[in-house]
């Protein structure tokens, strides 16, 4: 990477480092939208927790290794990812920007890093594919207590070309966010986030009255499809049974649950806690990645996500068994302050830091990063 040989002046006036993005989105948003992305649940603990966990682990450099000829990209599911990381599902961009989630997926485009698209994004699934043109794309599914609904969405995604599902599990119930709280503050109730429900057949056949003519009820539907507190594993089964697409189970963090997803039949698992927000006081998802990798033993892929910040995170959670990892606050913020082109600069940035990283441990490739790469210091 060239990185400190860049010209480009209009880029370097963006923020560098995670802090500084969110330092810039604290400015130029409103309390609420800043806060809905920054905030965590309860006291914050759950997040602390994702990023300080990367505090455990020190590299390991190797010396005198020809390192002239470097690789950072990983292949998951047949598609090559140009970086080991893939943008995370965040829902209702809109409050960020006014491209909402097309600005992210353009940028993850261009750059050939796979986006996964929220269930609750405020544009519909088809129209950020149409933007994303032949880009590789997963769609997030918060599994719908309506079956007729859940197959819906499901044809719908893989109609418009998206190659995996990513079935979340751990956000039937909103957690205890108490900015959101303080500030009386929830986008939903105002259309955000709406984009797929209002743009399906079978959710809108459901309503009295149109979401133009009773928003409040057409909001409250589709947040009571999205909290399904009955979903069980048998319900895991039924969506295997109606997609030949790859499909990945996100919420995981104890090794029985990885070994019973496995049972039922998942191709991909992602070691997640919903980025601190729903469950105070939990297990960061790098401290129990070791367990879920044992329990999993190359089984299927395991991808990691929470607390990823930095190049050295990245690297750290594929010594650790992660085949990638999701990055998902810092690329919101890039969003919030400078649209496509921030979330392009901060995701050319991680993979500069990325690349650097592999390059002065002494390794060339994602291969190469294995448990020796790693020394857990306390």
């Amino acid at each position: 990477m060239n990185i400190y040989q860049s010209g480009d002046e209009g880029a370097r006036r963006l923020p560098i480092s995670y802090g500084e993005w969110e330092e810039r989105a604290r400015q130029v948003l409103a309390a609420g939208p800043f806060d809905y992305v920054y905030g965590a649940a309860g006291a914050g603990d759950t997040m602390r927790a994702n990023i300080d966990a990367f505090q455990k682990y020190r590299i390991r450099p190797r010396i005198c290794c020809d390192i002239s000829n470097r690789d950072i990209s990983v292949e998951l599911f047949g598609a090559r990812s140009t970086a080991p990381f893939l943008l995370a599902p965040i829902g209702v961009n809109s409050i960020l920007h006014p491209e909402a989630e097309a600005a992210p997926a353009k940028a993850a485009a261009k750059l050939g890093i796979p986006y996964i698209l929220s269930n609750v994004s405020t544009l519909p699934m088809e129209k950020v594919a149409e933007a994303m043109e032949g880009a590789v794309r997963w769609f997030q599914l918060y599994p719908p207590k309506d079956r007729k609904l859940t197959d819906s969405f499901l044809q719908r995604a893989e109609a418009a070309g998206y190659s995996a599902i990513v079935v979340t599990i751990d956000s039937t119930l909103l957690g205890w966010r108490e900015r959101d709280l303080r500030n009386t503050y929830l986008p939903f109730l105002s259309g955000h986030g709406m984009g797929n429900y209002f743009s399906d057949p079978v959710f809108l056949a459901s309503l009295d009255k149109p979401p133009e003519e009773d928003l409040r009820t057409a909001v409250e539907k589709a947040l009571d499809e999205g909290n399904h507190i009955c979903f069980t594993w048998k319900e895991l089964d039924y969506i295997r049974e109606q997609t030949k697409l790859p499909l990945l189970i996100k919420g995981i963090t104890h090794p029985d649950d990885a070994v019973l997803a496995l049972e039922h039949g998942v191709d991909g698992i992602i070691v997640s806690n919903h980025g601190g927000r729903q469950l105070d006081g939990a297990v960061a998802t790098l401290d129990v990645l070791p367990s879920i990798n044992e329990a999993v033993n190359g089984k299927v892929p395991i991808l990691l996500d929470g607390g990823v910040r930095r190049g050295a995170d990245v690297l750290k959670a594929i010594a650790l068994g992660a085949a990638a990892v999701l990055v998902g606050r810092p690329y919101a913020y890039a969003l919030a302050v400078a649209g496509e082109m921030g979330v392009r600069e901060m995701l050319q940035n991680l993979m500069a830091e990325t690349d650097l990283q592999l390059a002065i441990s002494g390794r060339c490739s994602m291969k190469e990063v294995d448990p020796s790469f790693v020394v857990k210091v306390f």
